[in-house]
């Protein structure tokens, strides 16, 4: 798959290919990104591709020219390479809030041309003409769409084939299908006893089964507690059991008691 970036800092995306487990899925190809700044494509000394507002106010925005003419080399450029053609995404606060689900069908699709934004915004006139989605990461504002673009990469990028250790890893993964869409549960590991603090018994057990149930009563609690609404959607879902339907009750009666 194949995303393009237009963004006025291309240098901010460098160390991100470079660094962590996601760095194989670009080092493999797995996921290709192509960056591109619309200053090259902007007229004058300056290359400006910002002005101010009409009707006043603060702050500067984007113009159109240079972001369409910007967007249309990729989309030559795309073409030339035969790569196949993709929707034209802006990140924005007024975008669809990124969740698990459009990420694992951004992680199965060819890829996507990347809008980031910067300033008061976009010349309207061109989201009008080109955007095709907008994608926001939740109910505040960036700087830029840079962070966001490296977010839905990064959650893209972890998904492809081979560039976890375990492949099974992001299966359990909070609002992962296999978790019925609930929250994980916590992590423990070495030593058994920190400061005081010990592991859970049953983790210690070396019995399975309680093993097994004991995580998915913290992931019902956790997920309770912090995210009630997915609780809501999973049993409306039907993907309660009549064990999670009597643990949550209790867990309702009796919120004080350990999970």
């Amino acid at each position: 798959m194949r995303f393009d970036v237009i963004t006025l800092f291309p240098e901010l995306f460098a160390p991100f290919f470079v660094c962590g487990v996601t760095r194989r899925a670009y080092e493999a190809g797995l996921v290709e990104v192509k960056l591109w700044n619309p200053r090259d494509f902007a007229d004058g000394n300056y290359r400006r591709v910002d002005d101010r507002p009409f009707g006043g106010g603060p702050g500067m925005v984007l113009m159109a020219e240079p972001l369409t003419l910007c967007l249309e080399h990729v989309r030559a450029e795309r073409a030339v390479c035969a790569a196949v053609e993709a929707p034209t995404v802006l990140f924005s606060p007024v975008g669809q809030v990124l969740n698990h689900a459009s990420v694992e069908r951004w992680s199965a699709s060819s890829g996507a041309v990347m809008i980031c934004g910067r300033y008061e915004g976009l010349d309207q006139r061109f989201i009008d003409s080109h955007v095709d989605q907008q994608i926001s990461l939740g109910d505040f504002v960036l700087s830029g769409g840079e962070i966001a673009a490296m977010a839905l990469l990064d959650a893209v990028a972890r998904l492809q084939p081979g560039v976890l250790n375990d492949e099974g890893s992001h299966q359990m993964d909070s609002f992962n299908p296999a978790l019925d869409g609930l929250l994980d549960c916590p992590h423990y590991t070495r030593p058994e006893s920190w400061r005081g603090l010990v592991v859970p018994p049953t983790l210690m057990s070396g019995n399975h089964a309680h093993i097994e149930r004991w995580r998915r009563d913290q992931q019902l609690a956790l997920t309770q507690r912090q995210r009630p609404e997915l609780v809501q959607q999973a049993r409306a879902a039907g993907r309660l059991s009549a064990k999670d339907e009597v643990f949550l009750a209790d867990l309702i009666e009796n919120p004080e008691q350990d999970a």
